[in-house]
């Protein structure tokens, strides 16, 4: 009993005689604290699972079939680098996939573009725009490796809602850019597919009195600003957009989400679901978001970012105190003068 109390008061009586040696350090000025953050990456994704799920989606013989929500978003994406007034001479498609943004890219915008993803057999569909310059490059996107300061534009279309160190991505997008390169992107957000998941686990809490995590975590709209203001960009913008589909049953969903290369991919995800438990989650999923027509209603939200990598020549925000028009007379300055107006 002696040595055991002996045992446990030794790590104690160190813990004592350390801080007593701290506290006389600091009084003498000898010794400089600094407190470090040291937040370890968590691998919530298998990667190498995600890069067997998009080859055998490539392979399909309809995989052309199951495009339809990343034709529809990398369209968009395409749409908003139109809408900068500039040429770009070097850009990157990161997580390429079949080309969704690829494709729609035109040459009078991109000069060069190199698409890359884990997949080869994705971007052997790429097939690109009339007259773009573009290359492919097998690249896993946790591994984005460019040159310092050789891009203009990083582009990436519902990919990096599977990259487990997102601050790590985002930090060396911003490396590769030149100054007032922009980062243009989109990815699934929180309340994707939040029907699936809810009917999931309703059934599974009524068959097995617990939950398994079936649909993977996706990230939410709030952190993405955080996310990409740690990574260097500025003058952000952020916005969401829902695509609501409508499908004649769950089961339709979950064939086209394989289909897509968008199943789990999420380490601790369950290897098997018993057919009692599809079957309540498709009957629940019926019931709860069942649609005016016939068949149930999936939503996927989209969120749209777009950063700048900082540069002096950029608009920059006004000193504080500079304004000349007070918010108080904020409302003589929108109110019309007497006697316009419309007349009835």
């Amino acid at each position: 009993l002696f040595n055991r109390m002996k045992l446990f008061a030794t790590p104690a009586m160190r813990l004592c005689k350390m801080f007593t040696m701290l506290r006389k350090s600091a009084r003498t000025g000898s010794l400089v604290l600094h407190r470090h953050y040291c937040t370890p990456v968590v691998n919530i994704f298998d990667r190498n699972a995600k890069r067997m799920q998009r080859e055998r989606a490539a392979k399909r013989d309809d995989v052309e079939l199951y495009d339809y929500i990343k034709d529809e978003v990398g369209y968009r994406l395409a749409d908003r680098i139109f809408d900068i007034k500039r040429q770009f001479t070097n850009a990157v498609d990161l997580g390429a996939g079949r080309g969704y943004v690829t494709n729609h890219v035109l040459g009078e915008t991109v000069q060069k573009l190199t698409a890359i993803d884990i997949s080869p057999s994705m971007l052997a569909h790429i097939k690109g725009s009339p007259g773009l310059d573009f290359s492919v490059r097998e690249m896993d996107e946790e591994r984005f490796q460019f040159e310092p300061d050789s891009l203009d534009l990083v582009v990436s279309s519902l990919s990096m809602h599977w990259i487990n160190d997102l601050p790590a991505c985002f930090r060396a997008v911003n490396r590769a850019l030149k100054p007032d390169g922009v980062f243009i992107g989109a990815m699934f957000g929180g309340d994707t597919l939040y029907e699936l998941r809810s009917a999931l686990q309703l059934a599974e809490q009524e068959r097995r009195g617990g939950l398994a995590p079936h649909v993977s975590p996706f990230t939410q709209i709030r952190d993405v600003g955080m996310l990409l203001n740690r990574g260097g960009f500025t003058m952000l913008t952020i916005d969401t957009d829902e695509l609501v589909i409508g499908y004649p049953s769950m089961f339709e969903l979950m064939f086209d989400l394989q289909g897509m290369a968008e199943n789990n991919a999420a380490f601790n995800r369950p290897l098997h679901v018993g057919r009692d438990t599809l079957a309540a989650a498709a009957a629940i999923y019926k019931d709860m978001y069942a649609r005016k027509e016939e068949g149930v209603s999936a939503t996927f939200q989209i969120i749209f970012f777009v950063g700048w990598k900082p540069c002096a020549t950029q608009p920059q925000p006004a000193e504080r105190g500079s304004g000349t028009v007070s918010l108080k007379d904020l409302g003589k300055v929108m109110t019309p003068k007497s006697g316009g107006g419309c007349k009835r």
